[in-house]
C-alpha cells in the first residue's frame, strides 16, 4: 500500500490526471498521453499547491486590477484534447500563440522531437518571461520565446506545420493564414456568436476546414474587437453580447423583456447531467440573430428573464424582438430529474423566435453528436467561392458553417 506521502507525490498526481483524462476520451494519441506523463506541469506553476497544480482545473497566473485572468495555465483535459486535435508529427515546425506558463509549449516540443522547433507567442513581457524562465527550469531551452502581439505570429520560422493558439480568439488573423504551411493543421478557441469552441482546421488551397470542433473556454486574446454588449431593461440586470457584423441595436431593444411573455416548449427532455450545448451551435448555423443572453440572479428572481444557464445562454435577435433558450423541470414518477428544453419571447415577432429556437432544438435531438463542418475563408472572398451553409464576416475571415 502506498503510504499518504508517496500517494501525493508529483508522480503519483500527474499519474492520476492523465488516467482521468483517458477516462474522459481525451489523450487518444499515445504520444500525447507519453508527454502528458512525462512533463512536470508542477514546475510550471511554481506558486499553486502541487495537489492543484495536477487537479482538472486551470491555474490562474495572473490577474488584471479588476480580478480577471489574464494568464493561466489550461485545465489538463483541454490541453490533452488540443494536443489530440493537432496531431503533431515529429519534426515539424510549431507556433503557440498564448505562451502561459510554458507547460503547453513543453509538451509541444517534446511531441515535435528534436529534429522540430517550437516557438512561443505572447505580448504580454511578464508572461514571457516567466514562460521563458519555467523552460529553462525544466530542460526545454531549445523552445523560442518572442514577446509580441500573438496576431502576428512569428515569421522567424515559418511556414509552421502546426499553429495552436491557447488563448481565446474572435477571428483567424491573416498572419496565421500566411504562416501555416499547405495541408498544415490550426487548433484555435474560436469564438463566434457568443460561444467558444476548440476547432482544428486543415489548410487547403485558399480555405481552412474543420475536421474536429469542441466545446472549450479560454482568457480571451487582447486586441480583437469583435464584439458588442448592451441590455435590453433598464435596470441593466440583463446582458445581450453580439458580433459586430450583425444588425442588433440595443435602443430598440430597451424595454423588450417588460412585454408579454410568450413561451415555446419543444418537447425534447435532458437528464440532468447531459449537455445540451449542441443547440446554441446548430442556433449559429441557421440563425443570423443568435448572440450571447446572461441574467443577474435578481433577473432570474423577479421572472424577469429566466434563461437555461443564467450566465450563459444563447438568444435570438430581430429588430425589436427577442427571445432565449430556457428549460423547465418535468415530473418524473421517482425517477432522475428530466428538464424539457424550449424558448422565451418578448415583442411582436417574439412567438416566431421563440418556435424558431424551438425548431433548432428538435433538429439537435435527431442527432445529438452532430458536428458542423466550418470552412474559414480570408476576408473579401466572394460569395460565389464560398461553400454552401451560414455565412459570419469576420475583420481578417469569412466562416461558412453547416450541418
Amino acid at each position: 500500500m502506498n503510504s499518504p506521502s508517496t500517494a501525493t507525490s508529483p508522480e503519483a498526481l500527474r499519474a492520476r490526471m492523465v488516467d482521468d483524462i483517458r477516462l474522459a476520451g481525451h489523450a487518444r494519441c499515445e504520444h500525447v498521453e507519453q508527454v502528458l506523463r512525462t512533463v512536470p506541469r508542477h514546475r510550471f506553476v511554481p506558486a499553486a499547491d502541487v495537489t492543484d497544480a495536477y487537479a482538472d482545473m486551470a491555474v490562474i497566473t495572473k490577474r488584471a486590477s479588476d480580478g480577471t485572468a489574464l494568464s493561466c495555465a489550461s485545465v489538463p483535459r483541454i490541453v490533452a484534447m488540443m494536443l489530440d486535435q493537432l496531431d503533431i508529427r515529429p519534426g515539424q515546425r510549431v507556433l503557440e500563440i498564448g505562451a502561459g506558463t510554458g507547460y503547453n509549449a513543453a509538451l509541444l516540443a517534446d511531441l515535435a522531437g528534436e529534429d522540430g522547433q517550437v516557438a512561443t507567442v505572447d505580448i504580454d513581457d511578464e508572461v514571457t518571461a516567466q514562460a521563458r524562465e519555467n523552460l529553462d527550469a525544466t530542460g526545454y531551452q531549445r523552445v523560442r520565446v518572442f514577446t509580441r502581439d500573438g496576431a502576428v505570429g512569428a515569421t522567424e520560422h515559418a511556414p509552421y506545420h502546426r499553429i495552436i493558439a491557447t488563448v481565446g480568439s474572435w477571428d483567424i488573423p491573416a498572419a496565421w493564414w500566411e504562416q501555416l504551411a499547405p495541408g498544415g493543421r490550426l487548433v484555435i478557441p474560436l469564438r463566434w456568436r457568443g460561444q467558444t469552441r476548440s476547432v482544428a482546421f486543415v489548410r487547403e488551397d485558399n480555405s481552412l476546414r474543420s475536421d474536429s470542433v469542441h466545446l472549450c473556454g479560454f482568457v480571451p486574446m487582447l486586441g480583437q474587437d469583435g464584439e458588442r454588449t448592451g441590455h435590453p431593461d433598464p435596470g441593466n440586470l440583463v446582458t445581450l453580447l453580439w458580433d459586430v457584423d450583425q444588425d442588433v441595436d440595443q435602443d430598440r431593444l430597451r424595454g423588450v423583456l417588460d412585454a408579454p411573455k410568450v413561451e415555446a416548449w419543444s418537447g425534447v427532455t435532458v437528464g440532468g447531467n447531459e449537455s445540451f450545448d449542441g443547440v446554441w451551435l446548430r442556433l449559429t448555423a441557421t440563425e443570423p440573430g443568435t448572440c450571447f443572453i446572461s441574467a443577474d440572479q435578481e433577473a432570474v428572481d423577479t421572472g424577469l428573464c429566466t434563461p437555461a444557464i443564467r450566465f450563459r445562454s444563447p438568444a435570438l435577435v430581430e429588430h425589436d424582438s427577442l427571445a432565449y433558450f430556457a428549460l423547465r423541470r418535468r415530473a418524473t414518477d421517482g425517477g432522475a430529474a428530466q428538464f424539457e428544453l424550449g424558448a422565451i419571447g418578448h415583442g411582436r415577432a417574439g412567438q416566431q423566435l421563440a418556435d424558431r429556437i424551438s425548431d433548432q432544438i428538435r433538429a439537435w435531438s435527431t442527432d445529438r453528436d452532430a458536428l458542423p463542418v466550418i470552412t474559414a475563408y480570408p476576408a473579401g472572398t466572394p460569395a460565389s467561392q464560398l461553400d454552401s451553409g451560414h455565412t459570419i464576416d469576420k475583420h481578417d475571415s469569412r466562416l461558412v458553417i453547416s450541418f
